[in-house]
Parts: structure tokens; C-alpha cells; sequence
């Protein structure tokens, strides 16, 4: 019988072992518009076969399938020890990758190469990596039979890197009730990256914002209306009023976001015309990264009703442009128009508990190996954490892969991050027992 602090990731296994999973990793690329649908049982049926000799009375791993060969994965140790009302989680190492083009890397993507503490394929670092550390770990808890306080879970999931096909993964565990028992106590979401615990991530959501004019000869730009113009003024003003209502708040500091919220354009496209033609139409498309302390429905609202107001307003955007460009032309009744279209699904973004004893119990544990602990937010997102938040769960992120290759070619993680993993790991569930009374 070991203790928790005695845990440690064996390097020959955990390399094995993750080798098995990257040998399948073509077959879990997961972008259903490509043709490419994964069968994450296929990265399950290792995760089942390593722990099948220590399966029993206190470890039971049950995989879950609401679309066939997609299953997911509920590990749950629960020694005479522990309480049966109180849960530690660990969820969201996810069994699909995003697509690799081979002609990218300078490596097979799909079979693991090992150049020193590097580890090279597709999923080491999102989130095969993980998903062997994972399994690893719950060996390890079973097979010395530690004794925990806590009953210890953890879920890998199926269809986290595409929401093309609904029903598959987290948000139907959810919708089936089949992890409420996991509201019983902290939850940690394995996917992140650079072995701190990331605080906060913001909400993601795409736009386009189409101007329509009029085209003309462009000698006579008085008898058009510039739909490019028109665009750029628009664009002007729906950002400032952007920043006006979502701007930079306090709390964004004190979670160390690098940036505040942002509305910006990436990308414009215009009616193909002649150089000599005042353009009758111009589409600007961009996103909106949302601070999760604005709420993103609000955020649409306000800026739909803020462009409704411009159309109804259109002669507020003219006199930018020289004396004789106008959205406006009255001898004909005829005025430019504004469209912003929000895109209908979105991500939101997530604060988690500072006052979280699962937060406290990673930070001091993160401390405690490295040395220090440097939590942070990002601009990015992540999927479906808000909505376990929402849902109930206390939610805290971690992760131990390297957030510089995240779906980059030539992915890896480093061997020495997951070893440090499995003690932050141990150690975290030690420190939420010690927080039980």
C-alpha cells in the first residue's frame, strides 16, 4: 500500500503505452466536413485493456456510447476509504485529434517518435497524451491500493475537436444525468496546456457585416453608393461602441488576461468589379473574443440593436469621405444597408473559483513540484466548460502538454512534463483530502 505522494509515471511505460494510442491516431481525426469522423473506441480499447487486471471492487471503468464506436470513459476509484458522498474529478482529456497533413511535419504524425524528453505526434500534447497519463494514474492508484478520502473519477471523452455531429460526448453525459454524482466535489478539465492552472479563457464568436450600395460608373461617384466605404465607416463605428460597452473591467486583471475583450475584422471580400466602378457591395467578417465577465447574449443584443440604429441612421456615417461620397441617394429614394450577422453557435468563456478547494488544492500542489504556480487566462477558448459550470460543476482547468504546438504540425509534449504531472496530480488529490473534514 503506497500514499499518494509516492506516485510516480514510470517513463518506459507511459512511453509504451502512449505509443499504442498515436498508432491509432489517424483513425480519431475528427473534422466530419473532410470525411473524417473518429472512433475514439479504438483509443478506448487500450485505456481498457491496461486496466482490466485491476479492475474490481475498487476500480470499475465503464465506457459509455450514445453513437456507435464513439464511447466515453468513466473511471472511478473508490476505495473502502472514501466517502461515497464526495467526488474529485478529472475530465475532458478527450480520445479525438485534429487533422494532420503529413507533408507538414518533419515526422510521421501518426506513429510516436522519441528524440530525448520530446514525444512527437498527432494528440500528444491535444489530448492522447493526457488520455495515457490518465490512465496511467488510476493503475498506479489501483494497483498500490491507495487510500483515498475521496471517491477519484475521471472521464475521457469522445468528439471534443468538432461539434459537426451532435449526441457523442460531455454535453450528452450531461443531458443523460449519467456524472451528476461529479457536483459532490471538485472538477479539474484536463486540456489545457503548460502545466499551470489556467483561470479563465474567454467566449469566441464569429460575425460578418455586409454593406450594400449602389454601383456606378466611379467618374460619377455622386450616383453611387461605395459599398466598401461604407463598410469601413460602418466598422469604425460598431467597434467603438464595441469598446464603449464591453471594455476593459478589473476583474480582468486580477485573473491575469493578457487582453481585454475584442470585436475585430479578419477578413473582406467585394463584388467583383471594374477598377472604374463604385463597388455596389462589400462583406467584412471577423470574431468577437468576450470576457467572461460579459455575458455573450447581451453582447449580441446590443451590438444588433447598435447596427439597426445606424441603418436607420445612415447619413451619421457620411462626411468622411470627400464632399460628394454619400450612403444616401434621395432623388431615387435609395440608401446604403447594414447586416451583422452573428454566427448561431458560439463559445463562452469561463472564470473559474478562485476560492475553489479543487483550485487550491492545484495551485498548492503545482507549487510544491515546480516550485511555483503562475495562474493564467487566455483569449482563446475552450469547449463546454462553461456550460458545466453552469451546469453545476466546480470547474478548474489544468493541463500539461505545450500550448506552442497545440494543432500545429510536429506536435509534442515532453516526457518530464507528464512525469511532474503525475505528481501535481497525486498530490492535488492529497491536498483535496486534507481539505475534507
Amino acid at each position: 500500500m503506497a500514499a499518494l505522494q509516492d506516485l510516480e509515471l514510470d517513463d518506459k511505460e507511459y512511453v509504451e503505452f502512449l505509443r499504442k494510442l498515436i498508432s491509432v491516431s489517424e483513425k480519431v481525426q475528427n473534422a466530419p466536413g473532410l470525411g473524417l469522423i473518429p472512433q475514439e473506441n479504438l483509443v478506448s480499447d487500450f485505456v481498457l485493456e491496461e486496466l482490466k487486471p485491476f479492475t474490481g471492487t475498487e476500480l470499475s471503468v465503464e465506457r459509455v456510447e450514445f453513437v456507435a464506436g464513439r464511447g466515453n470513459v468513466i473511471i472511478k476509484y473508490a476505495p473502502t476509504s472514501a466517502a461515497k458522498d464526495k467526488t474529485l474529478a478529472f475530465v475532458g482529456s478527450h480520445m479525438d485529434v485534429v487533422p494532420a497533413n503529413p507533408e507538414g511535419w518533419e515526422r510521421d504524425p501518426f506513429t510516436l517518435t522519441v528524440e530525448g524528453d520530446k514525444l512527437y505526434g498527432r494528440g500528444t500534447t491535444d489530448c492522447l497524451g493526457h488520455v495515457a497519463l490518465m490512465t496511467l494514474l488510476f493503475r498506479e492508484l489501483a494497483k498500490h491500493k491507495v487510500q483515498t478520502k475521496t471517491q477519484v473519477v475521471c472521464v475521457l471523452i469522445a468528439s471534443e475537436e468538432n461539434s459537426e455531429i451532435e449526441g457523442v460526448g460531455v454535453e450528452t453525459l450531461m443531458e443523460s444525468g449519467k456524472i451528476d454524482f461529479l457536483k459532490n466535489g471538485p472538477v479539474f478539465w484536463v486540456d489545457c496546456s503548460d502545466s499551470q492552472p489556467c483561470i479563465g479563457t474567454a467566449g469566441a464568436i464569429t460575425w460578418t457585416l455586409k454593406a450594400t450600395g449602389k454601383l456606378f460608373h466611379s467618374g460619377l461617384p455622386n450616383l453611387g453608393i461605395n459599398g466598401l466605404e461604407l463598410a469601413m465607416d460602418a466598422m469604425a463605428k460598431i467597434q467603438e461602441h464595441f469598446y464603449k460597452e464591453f471594455g476593459p473591467v478589473d476583474k480582468e486583471k486580477e485573473y491575469n488576461y493578457s487582453c481585454p475583450s475584442t470585436m475585430k475584422p479578419t477578413r473582406i471580400e467585394s463584388s467583383v468589379n471594374g477598377l472604374n466602378q463604385i463597388p455596389p457591395w462589400a462583406k467584412v467578417a471577423g470574431d468577437v473574443r468576450l470576457s467572461p465577465f460579459y455575458d455573450m447574449k447581451e453582447m449580441i443584443a446590443k451590438m444588433t440593436a447598435f447596427v439597426d440604429d445606424l441603418n436607420a441612421n445612415i447619413t451619421s456615417l457620411e462626411g468622411n469621405r470627400g464632399p460628394v461620397s454619400k450612403y444616401t441617394l434621395p432623388d431615387e429614394n435609395r440608401k446604403g444597408k447594414l447586416e451583422l450577422v452573428f454566427d448561431k453557435s458560439y463559445y463562452e468563456g469561463i472564470a473559474c473559483s478562485l476560492d475553489s478547494t479543487g483550485y487550491k488544492a492545484l495551485h498548492s500542489a503545482i507549487s510544491d513540484v515546480l516550485g511555483e504556480a503562475k495562474p493564467f487566462s487566455i483569449s482563446g477558448s475552450l469547449p463546454l466548460v462553461r456550460d458545466m459550470q453552469r451546469g453545476g460543476f466546480d470547474m478548474t482547468l489544468v493541463g500539461f502538454g505545450k500550448s506552442s504546438v497545440y494543432h500545429g504540425d510536429n506536435e509534442y509534449c515532453q516526457l518530464s512534463d507528464m512525469k511532474d504531472a503525475m505528481k501535481i496530480l497525486a498530490l492535488t488529490i492529497a491536498n483535496v483530502d486534507a481539505a475534507e473534514k
